[in-house]
């Protein structure tokens, strides 16, 4: 089954929405490298679109009637949204779900150390990643410092013009000989992805003891850290630094119709489900839900991951405020729900051939991708969706003029991967993954098309009116 490449419905005299598009989602993932900024951002924009914080709304006793836009913050870190529709909410809800986390290095509790008079940022990588991959790169250092007296400080050190960069070191290829005969998965070791980040000694003027000073280059940095932002060494404790490639997000190939960007996985499908919820001006006859979650690199886990019960208990408050609630009502708004699971797919390689199966590999230019199933091998830990309801978005999608594929991440025993589709799966609600392809899935940076990117945007925006 042959589908056409997107492309050919976008002469070159009507692109201007899609590069537009583009050029803000590529802006978007420039500046907004974790998933404190991507919730901050997406919290400003949500505000200036009319949507209300859920917390205000409670506090004030006032009632949500249809075409009301409410927004869910869960500790910084996973927002949900929410538009009221005509239809009583226990008829269900349209919900698009993708996650705002991505691989990274995270910084540990007790980092900073100094060793032959470096300084140096001890790390734990953080989801699945090559760590041969992230050696030799300029990195910058995004996140906040929580202190005792309950402030809390935003760094961000390493993208702005003229910041300092950071990175972790590699073995020159003259003494490589015993580290290039190791397999990838050990030529660089998780505890060597340690981070170079200064080397002067500390030497203040007039400073009689300066000389005295224990390792005198890490003070020298927590000098500079402690005048530029007020932070003391234990002040790490209760701190959440991800080092992140450094850099913003490049049009890619000469034709600029890719993107190359750090976190498109899954930033490339959080960006349009937020654009496709924020941008409907209508009504909705079904609820509208835009669910932008954490953790789902590591499981999903913890009291920001998808597997938390935040998104259930905001949907009860939402039910409450809009008079609907019960128990019941609860259950069968959930129960009766469609989901979009956005989560990206693994775009085919023409350097690495083997490990896809060209019928159901996803490609570039070939429009919004849906994976059926995900899991490995025998499907393991997938959830694989009716039938019915993947004919129901085939309609509603090609009646619209969408274009999309059908993929599955890679041959059957090569490997795979999960979503969040099968949490959201367990409420009884009909679910699919359906995203964009991405090519150098969960290296420092990926790759996507913009024709990929503008058509699951549209895909998304018919989905949360039609579905």
């Amino acid at each position: 089954m042959e589908r056409k490449n997107a492309w050919e419905k976008y002469p070159p005299d009507q692109r201007e929405a899609l590069m537009l598009f583009s050029e803000n989602y590529r802006k978007f993932i420039s500046e907004c490298k974790t998933e404190r900024e991507c919730v901050a951002e997406f919290k400003k924009q949500a505000r200036s679109c009319g949507f209300l914080d859920l917390k205000e709304v409670i506090k004030s006793g006032k009632s949500l009637k249809p075409g009301d836009k409410v927004y869910a913050v869960n500790m910084e870190k996973y927002i949900a949204l929410y538009v009221i529709g005509k239809q009583p909410m226990e008829q269900g809800m349209n919900i698009l779900g993708a996650h705002i986390d991505s691989p990274r290095l995270d910084l540990k509790q007790v980092p900073l150390y100094e060793d032959t008079e470096l300084a140096m940022l001890d790390t734990h990588y953080y989801g699945g990643v090559k760590k041969y991959q992230w050696v030799t790169l300029p990195l910058a250092l995004h996140g906040v410092f929580a202190k005792k007296d309950g402030t809390v400080v935003t760094v961000s050190v390493g993208d702005k013009p003229g910041d300092p960069v950071f990175g972790v070191s590699d073995l020159l290829i003259h003494l490589a000989g015993e580290q290039m005969e190791k397999k990838a998965n050990k030529a660089i070791e998780g505890e060597n992805l340690d981070i170079l980040i200064g080397s002067i000694p500390y030497a203040e003027e007039k400073d009689e003891n300066s000389e005295k000073i224990k390792d005198r280059v890490k003070a020298n940095v927590l000098n500079i850290l402690q005048k530029e932002f007020g932070i003391e060494e234990e002040d790490f404790v209760s701190a959440e630094i991800e080092a992140v490639p450094a850099g913003e997000a490049r049009d890619y190939g000469f034709d600029r119709s890719m993107i190359m960007g750090y976190g498109h996985d899954d930033r490339v499908c959080a960006y349009p489900s937020f654009k496709a919820m924020a941008d409907n001006k209508e009504t909705p006859e079904r609820t509208s839900v835009c669910l932008l979650v954490d953790k789902e690199e590591i499981g999903s886990v913890g009291a920001t991951g998808m597997q938390s019960l935040f998104f259930e208990n905001m949907t009860a408050e939402v039910l409450n405020a809009a008079g609907q609630f019960s128990e019941l009502a609860l259950r069968r708004t959930l129960a009766n729900s469609k989901v979009l699971s956005s989560d990206v797919s693994a775009a085919f390689d023409p350097n690495y051939p083997s490990v896809s199966e060209k019928k159901n590999a996803a490609y570039f230019g070939k429009g919004l991708v849906f994976n059926k199933y995900t899991g490995s091998r025998g499907k393991s830990g997938s959830n694989d969706a009716n039938a019915e309801y993947m004919a129901h978005l085939r309609e509603i999608l090609d009646r619209n003029g969408v274009t999309y594929q059908t993929s599955e991440l890679g041959k059957v025993d090569k490997g795979g991967g999960g979503t969040i589709a099968y949490i959201l799966a367990k409420y009884g609600m009909e679910v699919i993954d359906s995203g964009v392809a991405v090519l150098n899935m969960h290296a420092p940076w990926e790759i996507i098309s913009k024709v990929d990117l503008y058509e699951a945007y549209r895909g998304y925006q018919v989905f949360l009116k039609e579905a």
